[in-house]
Order: structure tokens, then C-alpha cells, then sequence
């Protein structure tokens, strides 16, 4: 018959010792999380994790940071692709002295949430497009080009613009260059970007442009 090993009584000294350390770990070493998440509507939230594990989110107002500070400097750089075509952010569109300096006197808006402010001294044209891969950004581009060629037939000059100037407006003003001018892919890409160099349509956005046959 088998004998079973015998077990060697726990020391409740080293027992004590390690209830005691499980006990404060929880409390004191556990590190505490903080993460800031800024939802595709622009709203800006910060999700907390206390000690015990629970969760708290809270809605930030403009300004506030987590850990870091924020690059609040304007960005007022147009890029002139065409002498009638124009490249910005939100920034240049609503600074009316920036508009006046470059001549201004259509804005064509493809930011989301992002409003006019010069209804009454500017011809504006709307469309709420997220910034997102799966968006269908081709859908948008003709459209788009009728209005940009409507203002160019009044000898007006086009601001395009998205929040940043960088994915959305950029992949506009692509795809106006390749349908209007019959421009290649790489051909517009290259002259949107020397014109404003920090652009960078997303992944989606730019396989979609890559693939675009007007």
C-alpha cells in the first residue's frame, strides 16, 4: 500500500507575515490608471481606475490634460494647391484674418461638429464626415468638386478645410485634383502635400484614393 506524503505544518509566523502582505497590496502598491479618450463627436473624457478596482469617467473640459499638457498654438498654415484652391484646419477657417489675407471667399467644411462662423460674409458648404477608415470618402469627392468649381467660376478662391487640415480635407482635395485634372494618385498626393506638408489621410482614406478611377 502507498504512503502518502506527509505534509509539514505551516509556520503561522510566515502565515501571519503573508496574510498581512496580501492585505496592504491592494491598497498600496496597485498603480492607479488615468487614461484620456477623445470620442470621434470631440467630446473628450477621462477614465480613472482607483485602487479597489473601480471605474469613474468624467467629461474634461477644453484645456484640461492628463498627464501631459496640450499643444494649444493655432495652426493658421494655408496650403495653396491651386491659386483657387486652398488647404487648411479649422484654425485658418475661423480666422477671419488669416481668410482675408489669402482672399477668401468660399469655405468648403468636411470637419464633423465643426461650425461657420462667417455665414454672412462667406459662401460655406457643409458635410459632416467622420475621419474614419471605413468612411466612404470617394462618395463625397464629386459633390465636393461642384463646389469648388462653382467658385472658381466666379473667380472666388476655396478654403478647405477638416479640424486638423490633415486626413479629410486633404483626401478632398486628392480626389478633386485626380477627377478635375486627371492627375494620378501619386501625382496629387505629392502636390497636396508639398502645398501643406502635414497632411496624411487615413489608411482607409488613402487605399480608397489609391484604388479612385474617375
Amino acid at each position: 500500500m502507498t504512503q502518502l506524503p506527509t505534509l509539514s505544518p505551516v509556520n503561522p509566523a510566515v502565515m501571519h507575515s503573508l496574510t498581512k502582505e496580501i492585505q496592504g497590496f491592494s491598497k498600496n502598491r496597485l498603480k492607479k490608471q488615468c487614461t484620456r479618450v477623445t470620442m470621434v463627436t470631440g467630446r473628450k473624457l477621462l477614465e480613472r481606475r482607483s485602487d479597489g478596482g473601480e471605474e469613474q469617467v468624467e467629461e474634461l473640459e477644453e484645456g484640461s490634460g492628463c498627464g501631459f499638457v496640450e499643444d494649444q498654438s493655432l495652426d493658421l498654415q494655408v496650403g495653396v494647391v491651386r491659386p483657387f484652391l486652398l488647404l487648411a484646419s479649422q484654425d485658418a477657417a475661423h480666422d477671419m484674418d488669416t481668410l482675408q489675407r489669402h482672399k477668401v471667399s468660399h469655405v468648403l467644411n468636411v470637419a464633423y461638429g465643426v461650425t461657420n462662423l462667417f455665414p454672412d460674409q462667406l459662401v460655406y458648404k457643409t458635410l459632416q464626415i467622420l475621419d474614419l477608415p471605413d468612411t466612404d470618402i470617394i462618395s463625397h469627392v464629386g459633390e465636393c468638386s461642384s463646389f469648388i468649381d462653382g467658385a472658381r467660376e466666379q473667380d472666388g478662391v476655396v478654403l478647405v478645410h477638416c479640424n486638423a487640415g490633415v486626413s479629410r480635407s486633404s483626401s478632398i482635395v486628392i480626389g478633386y485634383l485626380m477627377l478635375r485634372e486627371e492627375l494620378s494618385f501619386d501625382d496629387a498626393y505629392s502636390q497636396v502635400k508639398q502645398a501643406r506638408p502635414s497632411i496624411r489621410p487615413n489608411p482607409g482614406f488613402y487605399h480608397q484614393l489609391q484604388r479612385y478611377k474617375p
